[in-house]
C-alpha cells in the first residue's frame, strides 16, 4: 500500500500545488527538518541485524517515519494547500500506522529485548530525554540504508514548487 499510496500523494501534491515565495519560505525549513532526522535515523540503523537504540531511535522507536511525516508537512505548507496536509495526514494514518504496527510484531519476534526498549521509548511521539548511547552516526549506513533517495525525492518535489511559483 505505500507504493500506490505514494504515487497518489505525488499525483495529488502536483496537481493541487499553488506554491508561493511565502509557501516555500516556511514549508522548506520543516521538511529539511524531516529530512535530517531520516538521515540521523538511517546513520544509525542496522535493518533486522541489532537492536537499535542510539541516535533518534532513543527518543522514540520510528524516527523514519516520522521524519517522513515532518518532509510531507512541509512540502503541504510549501504547496501552500492545507488540504494536501489532510491527505498526507491519512494516508500516514492509514498505510503508516499500520506498517509500524507490522514492523512491532517482527521486531519483537526478531529481539528478545524489543519488548523491554518498546516498554521505554514511546511509539512516534518522542520523549525528553532518551535512552543513554554511545553509538555515533555511521554514514556507511546512511549509504547502505539508500536515504539519500528521500533527499532526492525531496529536491525534485522543491524544484517542481520553485518552478510552479514562477508561475504564479
Amino acid at each position: 500500500m505505500r507504493v500506490p499510496s505514494g504515487f497518489l500523494l505525488v499525483l495529488a501534491f502536483g496537481w493541487f500545488a499553488r506554491p508561493t515565495a511565502e509557501t516555500l519560505l516556511y514549508g522548506v525549513p520543516v521538511s529539511l527538518v524531516g529530512l535530517a532526522l531520516r538521515a540521523w535515523a538511517a546513520g544509525h540503523l542496522e535493518k533486522n541485524q541489532k537492536l537499535v537504540a542510539s541516535g533518534p531511535y532513543r527518543f522514540h522507536r520510528n524516527p523514519l517515519y516520522a521524519g517522513t511525516l515532518l518532509t510531507a508537512l512541509g512540502l503541504a505548507v510549501a504547496a501552500g494547500r492545507w488540504e494536501l496536509a489532510v491527505l498526507f495526514g491519512a494516508v500516514f494514518g492509514l498505510v503508516y500506522v499500520p506498517v509500524m504496527e507490522l514492523e512491532e510484531q517482527h521486531l519483537r519476534g526478531l529481539f528478545p529485548d524489543y519488548a523491554a526498549y518498546a516498554d521505554r521509548v514511546p511509539l512516534l511521539i518522542p520523549r525528553w530525554p532518551g535512552l543513554e548511547s554511545e553509538t555515533p552516526f555511521r554514514g556507511w549506513l546512511y549509504r547502505k540504508n539508500q536515504e539519500y533517495q528521500a533527499l532526492f525525492g525531496f529536491l525534485l518535489g522543491l524544484a517542481y514548487l520553485a518552478w510552479k511559483a514562477t508561475l504564479a
